[in-house]
């Protein structure tokens, strides 16, 4: 029946009506000559591009009669020799493939040689099992009573950037998401504090630099999980990044190539498909270009700021049988960093003199940084059973900043020239396990445990001084490396997920940590979500959390601060109590309205009481931050959303308010003036450098034809500034255009093009003026710039 449809559709395809085919007559007689005798040859190929041997291929005529049989070779070679002349359908036929179809007409000698890819059945089927698998995965996350916002890959694409745009511009499109420099993102009045997650599994943190270490290009969707968490969720815990990764079940791949502004040249390709009971994705990446860090200045090009930066990232998957796979995942980024200078800067006269040099101007300053972010995961993931799922999965992360800086230059502007590199390298196993006890209570439960160590190398170049802070002679090297093996985090955890009521489900459990570092402690936190469906338009949420963060692992020993007494770099003071664990009791409630058909609304609230917050700075030369305590905080906001689609177009808006204050310097006090800023701070509730009280984000996109035009932006009430954070900067926003051509031809088959523009109204704004509590420099946000994007699909 295939045969005949497809030699109908020929038919029609010759213009013949639906209700001819080609053994009628024509409609006048004509004189009969002898149909010459030709030949039909052609190839079998799956859908990977491999030979099929040993398939049963037929040659049916228009009256659905088989005029010839053959079998393909080893290279999947076939022929039909004295073939007379018409029109044929050629199908082939293998058990574990689907039947493959082509028409050729025949004339007198050879035919036009046959193309036929034929489809795996086993490989659908093996595709079929991997989606069924990637969904009981899915199952081992409950998000109830949390706040969850999902970018697709249509709404990734959709962006004015598409899949170029940073992980971190993404999540900046979510409510309470708050924009800062060097890619730091902060949620709900927290200073980063997120957690990344890949398939599920946690990502170790890696050492603190401005590098996107994750590219948007390998994922499939990203979530971002705020508010009160339910108990797998721990550590930390402001935001929780879940990224779904592309999977191989498309066979095909892209190569991508953008430019533009800032001299951008960013190459970039995807290849992924099913190979027998593999599945696999690989994509890779390599961007280079003038604004590699937010300039210090307002100009549209600063200086000394070029960037060479590689990606890389795989994932393979083997099907071990309908109920088990095992998956591996690998990740790698090299980034090169010119740190930008700020023109006309004055040196400091008593260092110019100490080092015995005239002058030397700011703008000729050569400071480099070099971040490497590697990663690993082995996940085996299965059912027992109709009721049990799971995941176990080993991971590893080596990490590492490297700093170089000007020998002369940071020498007589800061009174310090540090060569500094910092790594860790963290492993660690998960395991999460649910069990469908009934059809009321789904039963989750899991363990993490990790270890890292850390390598501290600093080589300074300082001058001596006296007590009274002059300098007493020739600069001289202070070398202090440092290290610590084997900082361990315990987790585990138990939750019930309890349908009450078709409408109401409640989420509680409890989950023990415990941490070994510079610092033991422990905490046993109780989760409660639930999730009530008012109406079928109408949704409520309420959560509760009690959260345990431990700090991360860049400190500074008391043995460094005495190190560096009598010197130019003396701390402000030897105080340096240990950086403690954050402690925290966590309020979220909020509802979801579907107001008319497509337009969504969503308000959220929260309020959060926290015990030693924890907060990082960069007080010294290097773009590397030190964590930090306030003995006391309160952090409380509220959040609109909105989300509208009716047909080609679709829209989003979100207004978040937030209020982040603290108070009590408590750990790493040295990088603070004892005369000021510390008492100041521990009589006072101010406000943390990152608190933004307004924060506001929006897009639209609309497809016509094969032509989407998309916009994107944000604004900003400014992040704090001045003396203990008392000011702030002004408010700001940015907008973005893109526009994205599908094409289709026949010479180079599918192709799209793109256009995007950055910063469309050339604003120039401050992110940072460098004043504040850990801020160290001025940035300023990018000015106008224009990218387009070659890719070819195949």
């Amino acid at each position: 029946m295939k045969a005949l449809f497809a030699v109908s559709g020929a038919a029609m395809a010759l213009g013949l009506g639906a209700g001819q085919s080609l053994a009628q007559p024509a409609p006048a007689p004509v004189a009969a000559t002898p149909a010459a005798a030709g030949s039909v040859s052609g190839k079998l190929s799956d859908a990977l591009g491999r030979p099929i041997a040993g398939a049963a291929v037929q040659l049916k005529g228009a009256d659905g009669n088989t005029a010839a049989r053959a079998q393909s070779d080893a290279q999947g070679a076939f022929t039909f020799t004295g073939v007379a002349a018409g029109v044929y359908a050629v199908v082939a036929d293998k058990p574990e493939f689907n039947t493959g179809t082509s028409i050729v007409t025949v004339a007198a000698g050879p035919a036009p040689a046959v193309a036929l890819t034929m489809a795996s059945k086993k490989e659908l089927e093996v595709n079929l099992v991997a989606k069924r698998l990637d969904a009981a995965r899915n199952g081992l996350l409950p998000r109830t009573g949390s706040s969850i916002y999902s970018f697709g890959r249509a709404d990734i694409a959709a962006m004015p950037a598409g899949e170029d745009t940073p992980v971190n511009q993404v999540l900046l499109q979510a409510p309470g998401v708050t924009n800062d420099s060097y890619g730091q993102l902060h949620v709900r009045g927290d200073h980063a504090n997120l957690q990344y997650r890949i398939n599920g599994v946690v990502l170790p943190e890696g050492i603190s630099g401005f590098g996107q270490s994750l590219d948007t290009r390998f994922a499939e969707r990203i979530d971002l999980l705020t508010g009160a968490l339910p108990a797998q969720y721990g550590y930390r815990t402001a935001g929780v990044v879940d990224i779904e990764t592309k999977n191989g079940f498309e066979n095909g791949g892209r190569l991508n190539y953008t430019f533009g502004s800032h001299n951008t040249s960013n190459p970039s390709f995807e290849v992924s498909g099913t190979k027998g009971d593999w599945s696999y994705y690989v994509t890779g990446a390599y961007l280079r270009n003038n604004l590699g860090i937010e300039s210090p200045t307002a100009a549209a090009n600063p200086l000394h700021d070029r960037t060479e930066q590689t990606k890389g990232f795989g994932y393979f998957s083997y099907l071990i049988s309908p109920t088990t796979k095992l998956n591996f995942i690998g990740g790698t980024s090299y980034g090169k960093f010119q740190i930008p200078n700020n023109p006309n800067q004055a040196p400091n006269a008593n260092f110019l003199t100490a080092a015995g040099v005239a002058n030397f101007s700011s703008s000729n300053l050569n400071e480099n940084q070099t971040e490497i972010n590697n990663y690993g995961i082995v996940a085996l993931q299965g059912s027992l059973n109709d009721r049990f799922d799971y995941q176990i999965a080993g991971y590893m992360r080596k990490s590492s900043v490297e700093y170089f800086p000007d020998p002369t230059g940071d020498l007589v502007f800061n009174g310090l020239a540090a060569h500094i590199y910092r790594s860790s390298v963290t492993t660690g196993v998960q395991a999460d396990g649910s069990y469908r006890l009934n059809e009321a209570h789904t039963l989750r439960m899991g363990l993490t445990v990790s270890s890292e160590d850390d390598r501290s190398q600093n080589t300074s170049t300082v001058f001596p001084t006296d007590a009274t802070g002059t300098i007493t002679g020739p600069a001289n090297t202070i070398v202090d490396n440092t290290g610590k093996n084997g900082n361990r985090l315990y987790g585990i955890y138990l939750q019930d997920e309890w349908k009450v009521t078709d409408k109401l489900t409640i989420n509680y459990g409890a989950r023990a940590d415990r941490m070994d570092a510079y610092v033991s402690a422990g905490q046993i936190s109780p989760r409660l979500g639930a999730v009530y469906k008012l109406t079928p338009q109408t949704t409520l949420h309420a959560g509760y959390a009690r959260y345990f963060t431990p700090p991360p692992n860049e400190l500074v020993s008391q043995s460094t601060l005495a190190l560096f007494q009598n010197t130019t770099n003396a701390p402000a003071n030897l105080q340096n109590s240990s950086v403690a664990p954050e402690r925290t009791h966590y309020y979220d409630a909020g509802i979801t309205h579907q107001l008319l058909p497509g337009l969504n609304l969503g308000f959220d609230a929260y309020y959060k009481t926290v015990r030693n917050l924890l907060d990082e700075g960069q007080f010294g030369t290097a773009l590397i931050f030190t964590p930090f305590n306030y003995a006391r905080a309160k952090v409380y906001g509220a959040e609109l959303s909105a989300t509208y689609k009716a047909g080609n177009f679709s829209a989003y808006g979100n207004y978040a308010r937030s209020v982040a204050r603290a108070t009590e310097i408590s750990s790493a006090q040295f990088n603070f003036d004892p005369a000021t800023e510390l008492p100041y701070i521990a009589s006072n509730y101010v406000y943390v450098d990152h608190d933004q009280r307004v924060s506001i984000s929006g897009g639209a996109s609309y497809r016509m034809g094969n032509t989407e035009f998309s916009a994107n932006g944000f604004y900003g009430s400014g992040l704090r500034a001045g003396f203990a954070n008392t000011e702030k900067l002004p408010g700001y926003t940015q907008v973005n255009l893109g526009v994205l051509q599908h094409l289709n031809t026949a010479d180079l088959g599918k192709v799209d093009l793109r256009l995007s523009v950055v910063n469309v109204f050339n604003q120039s704004y401050e992110l940072r003026d460098g004043s504040g509590i850990g801020v160290g420099a001025p940035q300023f946000g990018p000015r106008r710039g224009f990218f387009g994007t070659i890719s070819k699909i195949f």
